[in-house]
């Protein structure tokens, strides 16, 4: 099996079994975990779609902005959400520990892989990218024309996320409200 099949395959895997998870699950804490699962598994399908500025926006602006907002007012708000996080047994061996040693190990696996494979063969998108000399390279000037795709052909959804940004503030901020009592 080629390892660009086999990654696509781990981030789809992970992206689904992760969603999955996360509309099951009633702790909030493990879910916006859960939540960061899922929104890395799809930058990287993002990155097999050749959508590479989609992918890096999706973790710049979700993960790094929308999703650390949400922990923060998770952590700001009532402690009666942590309770049944604190409630948990301090052992070692328990089954949650040992399913997270398992997602580390199988995510390792298939890092070691993906690199051993990568280092005998590249991949054929790849290889088709140099052949048409379409590689963006560190000493191209992207910026400039990444500014004028920002304020003219993209400039709708660039205020859809800026809206969904302040939503997700204010949401956040309103979470960590104390509420006073009556």
């Amino acid at each position: 099996m080629p390892i660009d099949l086999l990654l696509f395959y781990a981030f789809a895997a992970m992206a689904i079994s992760s969603a999955l998870l996360l509309v099951n699950i009633r702790n909030t804490a493990r879910a916006l975990f859960l939540l960061f699962i899922v929104l890395f598994a799809m930058a990287g399908l993002y990155l097999f779609a050749l959508a590479d500025f989609v992918a890096i926006t999706q973790i710049l602006v979700y993960v790094g902005g929308v999703l650390i907002l949400l922990i923060f007012a998770f952590m700001l708000s009532s402690k009666e959400l942590l309770q049944d996080l604190q409630s948990v047994k301090q052992q070692f061996i328990s089954l949650p520990n040992w399913q997270s040693i398992g997602l580390s190990l199988a995510f390792l696996g298939v890092m070691l892989y993906s690199f051993i494979r990568w280092a005998e063969e590249m991949p054929e998108w790849i290889v088709r990218a140099e052949r048409k000399q379409s590689i963006i390279l560190s000493t191209d000037n992207n910026i400039q024309a990444l500014g004028f795709k920002f304020m003219t052909q993209y400039v709708l959804p660039f205020e859809v996320i800026s809206i969904f940004l302040m939503m997700a503030l204010i949401g956040a901020a309103h979470l960590s409200r104390k509420e006073e009592n009556k």
